[in-house]
């Protein structure tokens, strides 16, 4: 459990490592967005992660990272077929970002770091933690821009009307900011932890 564990909070891509800043910023408008994102991820990253630990043995090492990015991007395909075949209107609003998924940090250096030397359930494990946490802050993210830029969670309005609505926080600046005060959160969090032990 550990190694699923370890994705959700004391190593979760984003919050510790900045990864996959790319589309944690982009997309997190809105909860269904980074929803579908991080959903995305889960995916790619859990059966990347087992066909790499499956094969890791066969694979010469001086290609390691071709062949990993190979099985990668047959994932990512997949995704962005199925995400246009059944959801049309959302993957024309997450536009390329889907198709990044092939090079994104989290994918790449979950392949490499840990995919390629552990066994099957581990690397399972590994990858569903960290998509989880992933997806997690992504969601966090939708909410917190969604509810203060347009008043609405999910597409149902969820503050009344004299609610102000804070026109930044759909906005780049908003992604900025809303992922500086997470990421705040998170050290302060682990820093009282830690004076605890």
């Amino acid at each position: 459990m550990k190694d699923f564990l370890k994705g959700i909070f004391e190593k979760n891509p984003i919050l510790c490592y900045l990864l996959g800043l790319c589309p944690t910023l982009a997309v997190t408008t809105n909860v269904i967005n980074a929803l579908t994102m991080g959903l995305s991820v889960i995916f790619v990253l859990f059966f990347s992660n087992v066909i790499i630990s499956i094969i890791r043995k066969a694979v010469p090492h001086q290609v390691r990272i071709a062949s990993y990015i190979v099985v990668i991007a047959t994932f990512v395909t997949i995704a962005d077929i199925f995400l246009k075949a059944n959801f049309f209107e959302m993957s024309r609003e997450l536009g390329p970002f889907i198709p990044l998924i092939v090079v994104n940090c989290i994918i790449l250096g979950r392949a490499e770091a840990f995919a390629s030397r552990h066994g099957l359930v581990r690397s399972m494990l590994d990858a569903l933690g960290m998509g989880t946490g992933f997806t997690l802050v992504l969601c966090v993210m939708g909410a917190i821009r969604e509810i203060l830029g347009s008043g609405t969670f999910l597409g149902v309005k969820a503050v009344p009307g004299f609610f102000p609505q804070f026109l930044v926080m759909i906005l780049p600046a908003g992604a900025f900011i809303t992922l500086g005060l997470l990421v705040g959160a998170h050290q302060a969090i682990k820093t009282a932890k830690n004076e605890k032990r």
